[in-house]
């Protein structure tokens, strides 16, 4: 799993993009969360799912269709982009300066699918109305706010657009209710854009906070990540999250997470994502602890892992025109 894990690390990386809305799809709105061990290893094993999340995103489909030495040929050439320096190793700086890399392409393709999607007339600005008119239909603004009991489908659409609107006019830096294509960038991607960083707290919370109560207690906690069946054994790493909550989410010991607190748990100010990703991958891959990758060593590790046992990995590759 681990040799798997850097594959798709080399191949291609992506954010868990902010999308534009659908009912049933809340999760995606909210700010990657800080990457722990709970989540990266489950009973000890390593989660493959967490790295395929974490690297893909939605461009992961599948690299089956290729043979190994097609898989291994465009394997080397991602190595030879890794290696800026061309020493013919790769090192942490450089695998960390590849996710940056690999990150940032992805949301500014996002975003201009996004834009193009949604002001498809190229206009300088995104009126919301016309926003409102292509995403929601014929829902009317000021009775969804008023919509106190919607059926399942229509609520769902009710909070989604309350959601919406709050986001637009917090993007909306010069408040004429229409979006530049830079505005519509921190609507769209609002991790990215510090003065959107309390809309996705917020969010987060709304979406935790099942008894809207205006915090998160540990059972909503919890219940975010695990649905364990009545009766089951629960799993260590509920446990061990349920440790992480009393000691270090719940700062004043309350047993709840207020506003403050959530941020601190979802953008710890001192983490850096792609360094702790870059340090894992080089730790998982590096037999002779030497703190840097050969190609070579790379090549050999990883061979048995492409062609037919490697999928949900590739689809990236095809977007480099030395393919």
């Amino acid at each position: 799993m681990q040799e798997f894990m850097l594959l798709q690390l080399l191949i291609g990386f992506s954010v868990l993009a902010t999308a534009i809305p659908k009912p049933g799809n809340e999760d995606n709105r909210v700010l990657n969360k800080e990457p722990n061990e709970e989540e990266h290893y489950i009973n000890s094993q390593h989660n493959p799912a967490y790295d395929h999340e974490a690297f893909l995103g939605e461009e992961a489909k599948t690299f089956d269709q290729l043979t190994p030495e097609e898989s291994t040929r465009r394997l080397g050439i991602i190595v030879d982009k890794i290696d800026k320096d061309k020493d013919g190793y790769v090192t942490r700086e450089e695998l960390k300066d590849w996710i940056l890399y690999t990150q940032k392409r992805y949301i500014r393709d996002n975003i201009e699918q996004q834009w193009k999607s949604h002001n498809p007339e190229g206009k300088e600005k995104l009126p919301w109305t016309e926003f409102l008119a292509m995403v929601y239909g014929d829902m009317d603004e000021h009775e969804a706010e008023n919509d106190e009991k919607s059926k399942d489908n229509t609520l769902s659409y009710v909070a989604m657009l309350k959601k919406d609107r709050r986001r637009w006019s917090a993007a909306d830096l010069d408040g004429d209710d229409a979006l530049t294509k830079e505005e519509f960038s921190a609507f769209v991607h609002a991790e990215e854009a510090d003065h959107m960083k309390d809309v996705v707290v917020l969010e987060t919370m709304e979406d935790m906070d099942k008894d809207a109560d205006g915090k998160i207690s540990l059972s909503e906690y919890i219940g975010d990540m695990y649905d364990g069946a009545e009766g089951e054994e629960e799993p260590e790493w509920v446990k061990n999250e349920k440790e992480q909550f009393s000691m270090y989410r719940d700062k004043d010991g309350n047993g709840f997470l207020d506003f403050d607190e959530v941020k601190t748990w979802i953008m710890p100010v001192d983490f850096d994502h792609a360094e702790a990703e870059s340090r894992h991958l080089i730790f998982e891959a590096d037999t002779d602890a030497d703190q840097k990758l050969t190609k070579d060593e790379i090549l050999k590790k990883y061979d048995i892992f492409v062609g037919s046992q490697a999928t949900d990995f590739g689809e990236a590759l095809a977007r480099h025109d030395e393919f």
